[in-house]
């Protein structure tokens, strides 16, 4: 067992200890009447089979219902007799599962949390019955424009990994799954070897990484878990175009995307953050100002550097009159011409600058906030180094830095472009 203190700025000082068993603790004591306990696993969508895709998520749903030492429901009865609140979620690359409570409440519900998570039976009767509760939020997601277009989106921008699917899974592989491949699935993934507990709070360090610690003191050490190792794409090679019809929508919906690193080569991507600030981050962001301020030309547009694990996405979106669309699509690759041909200014590099550090500043001001940083950068990157010094990271970056990630990444003769159209 070691314990490690994280080398940081004074905003951030947390402690990590690592288990015998594999588990990684984090925990670090701020002046707020408040702890978290947030619980990431090393597990998401993108390590599922085809056959079995949404297992990961339907399992978030399935934790909850029971242990040999609570009954279904019982978790959700002590968080609310005590006033706390939990919740989770799942994505492609990770499932986190958090409580929050009142300090001196954080040693009896801990234990209960890391419980569900490290013990879940999966019960055949509460399976069937989430089974219709997982079905219809597939149905509602379906219902939602918003997400029928990220979908479009992530269908263009991996051909073969796993990002293309949905973290949710569809109904027909749903349908079909059963509770002993979900029993299976959690006792291969949920190791104490794949987890990250992060706590946070007004506790001593100390206390907080001993409660941790009691809670998994019956977990053993498990083999590293083998896991297929997924490549990235290849850049697009020409301007790809794909174009659908959407009944529910009264604007057109526009995409422009390139496929760039990912968490795997993360210093290749802060550039590109800088460059999604500069285009469509404030009403003062060159796209915003252009197309939507000047011009007129769209109801909204934003820039966004997407970080997978295994590869990034750098995706402009605008939404808009389907008659702007061949003139939105032209103004945005001038603009992106111009970033490769022309440096940004220095009232621009000042402005980004600032609005990393004060969005940094800003999210480190709860124990959830922390412990959602911690927990993110320790599963995906393996390191906290990197979240402490993002704005260091940004405040170093150059007008040649920025242009040569434009012209390296973002090359405008070759693209992904979807647009979804109202109509029938």
């Amino acid at each position: 067992m070691t314990s490690t203190l994280i080398k940081s700025p004074k905003l951030n000082a947390p402690t990590i200890h690592c288990l015998s068993n594999g588990l990684t603790i984090i925990a670090e004591q701020i002046p707020v009447d408040a702890v978290n306990l947030n619980v990431w696993l090393d597990v998401g969508s993108a390590i599922e089979l085809d056959a079995i895709n949404g297992m990961a998520h339907f399992l978030e749903h399935m934790v909850f219902k029971g242990t040999d030492r609570l009954k279904s429901g019982e978790f959700e009865q002590q968080i609310e007799r005590c006033g706390a609140v939990t919740n989770a979620a799942t994505s492609q690359d990770y499932t986190h599962y958090y409580i929050t409570t009142a300090p001196k409440d954080f040693a009896a519900l801990a234990p209960l949390q890391m419980d569900v998570v490290l013990n879940a039976q999966i019960p055949e009767d509460g399976f069937e019955r989430e089974r219709s509760v997982v079905l219809e939020e597939i149905r509602r997601s379906q219902d939602n424009p918003r997400r029928r277009t990220y979908q479009h989106m992530s269908e263009m921008a991996f051909e073969t990994l796993p990002y293309r699917r949905q973290v949710l899974g569809p109904a027909s592989v749903i349908e079909n799954l059963s509770a002993q491949q979900m029993r299976d699935f959690h006792s291969t993934w949920y190791q104490p070897r794949s987890m990250t507990a992060v706590a946070v709070g007004n506790l001593p360090v100390e206390q907080l990484i001993q409660i941790v610690e009691n809670s998994v003191s019956h977990a053993v050490p498990t083999p590293i878990l083998d896991r297929d190792r997924l490549i990235s794409e290849q850049p697009f090679t020409k301007i790809i175009r794909q174009e659908h019809i959407d009944p529910s929508l009264t604007q057109a919906r526009m995409m422009l995307l390139w496929r760039v690193p990912g968490l795997d080569n993360l210093n290749q991507t802060y550039a590109l953050d800088g460059i999604a600030s500069i285009l469509g981050h404030g009403r003062t962001a060159r796209l915003i100002k252009d197309l939507r301020e000047n011009r007129g030309l769209v109801s909204g547009v934003s820039a966004s550097n997407m970080n997978y694990r295994h590869q990034g996405i750098f995706c402009i979106s605008a939404q808009l009159p389907a008659e702007n669309i061949d003139a939105v699509e032209k103004a945005i690759i001038e603009h992106i011409h111009s970033l490769q041909t022309e440096c940004v200014t220095a009232a621009e590099l000042d402005r980004v600058r600032t609005q990393v550090a004060n969005h940094f500043t800003f999210g480190n001001e709860t124990p959830s906030d922390r412990s959602g940083l911690y927990g993110y950068y320790q599963t995906l990157v393996g390191a906290l180094e990197p979240a402490f010094n993002y704005p260091a990271y940004i405040q170093s970056l150059s007008a040649a830095d920025l242009q040569s990630a434009a012209q390296t990444y973002l090359p405008t003769q070759a693209y992904g472009c979807v647009v979804v159209k109202p109509g029938k």
